[in-house]
């Protein structure tokens, strides 16, 4: 069963705006070391690659209900890869205690995450499925 649903769209040029204004003070503040690294190793393309991870963050916030709010807070929310490539999320903190305090009891949540870039969007959609532990 679906718990929750969440999108985002995000503009390319305000976080190129907010990395030329605030530099690593934003990075750190928004992404995991995992997401800055992947963003370095991509120059051109840098505020493309974190823009979609910012869209995935907004989008999880929504999908769980609460926004920034409750104790969930961005850099808990960080963008990894799963073994075949496809982009999912990897939880802490505060994001992952809610998550796990909207997951019904005998259940485990799948995390589904979309994202593109067509400059100067970016865009992420997630949602949260609640699966029987019995068929996991």
């Amino acid at each position: 069963m679906i718990i929750g649903i969440g999108s985002d769209l995000c503009n390319i040029e305000r976080i190129q705006a907010s990395l030329d204004r605030f530099g690593a003070r934003f990075e750190n503040r928004v992404f995991t070391p995992l997401e800055q690294a992947k963003a370095a190793r991509r120059p051109f393309t840098k505020a493309g690659t974190l823009a979609k991870r910012f869209a995935a963050k907004e989008a999880f916030s929504k999908a769980v209900g609460t926004g920034f709010k409750a104790g969930v807070f961005m850099r808990d929310i960080g963008v990894v890869n799963a073994p075949s490539g496809a982009p999912t999320l990897a939880l802490t903190g505060g994001a992952k205690a809610r998550l796990d305090a909207i997951t019904p009891d005998g259940h485990v949540a799948m995390l589904h995450l979309t994202m593109t870039d067509d400059h100067p969007w970016a865009q992420a959609f997630v949602i949260i499925e609640a699966v029987m532990k019995d068929s996991v």
